[in-house]
């Protein structure tokens, strides 16, 4: 019995020398625990007469933020992986339904062909220089996507050769959205020196800042690649 109370005590005060050590060269209580297998109140016990050194204190605010941010991090990814899941089941489940309305079969072609798909910024967009597919799109967001008037944004892509004064006013015909919801519009150089296309009215982008419209029209693209 007294060789093992002998033992007991001996491996607590390695154990204690050894948080010691581990305190005096800076480490946090949660590294230290990893290497010392007590609580934290008896690390507290144990080292609360340690002062750091101003680094030291510095390295471990430094190190403490960079864990909590990506614990932070994680729990975000997460929180939008499980809500990214939801959606698509939504959108899924509701495919069935809008299947056979032609408008909806028409402006999900459109916007898989055309649309943007990056997966990074699930941004809505979509581009074209045709306007009966920039109405036809615009039409969809209304109607099938059910996009509130205020979300709609406009940008144009002009080349300098084609570059005339009513090019908004014609685009804000196409969309009917006013002009105040146009972004600043692109002038692009041109090499070219003369003017091939007198009809050209520059390109269109519609967007709507929306990610969850994006992970809807995703859900549905699911669907008609599982299902048609």
């Amino acid at each position: 019995m007294v060789g093992f109370v002998f033992d007991f005590l001996f491996m607590k005060l390695n154990e204690k020398l050894i948080a010691v050590n581990l305190r005096k060269a800076g480490k946090s209580y949660n590294e230290i625990k990893r290497k010392v297998k007590v609580s934290k109140s008896t690390l507290t016990l144990w080292l609360r007469d340690i002062e750091l050194t101003a680094d030291q204190k510095n390295k471990l605010f430094v190190e403490t933020r960079q864990i909590n941010a990506y614990r932070l991090a994680r729990i975000n990814h997460q929180k939008k992986l499980k809500l990214t899941e939801g959606i698509l089941k939504i959108a899924k489940d509701e495919a069935p339904r809008l299947i056979n309305d032609r408008l909806f079969l028409s402006g999900l072609m459109l916007y898989w062909a055309e649309g943007d798909k990056s997966e990074s910024r699930e941004a809505v967009k979509f581009t074209n220089s045709d306007p009966v597919m920039i109405a036809l799109a615009m039409k969809w967001f209304r109607n099938i996507c059910m996009v509130p008037e205020s979300k709609f944004r406009i940008a144009l892509h002009i080349h300098s050769l084609f570059c005339r004064s009513d090019m908004e006013i014609y685009w804000s015909g196409i969309t009917k959205i006013p002009l105040s919801r146009f972004h600043k519009t692109q002038i692009k150089p041109t090499s070219l020196k003369h003017r091939k296309n007198p009809l050209y009215n520059g390109t269109c982008a519609i967007v709507i800042n929306d990610k969850n419209l994006f992970r809807r029209i995703k859900g549905w693209r699911l669907f008609c690649v599982e299902n048609i």
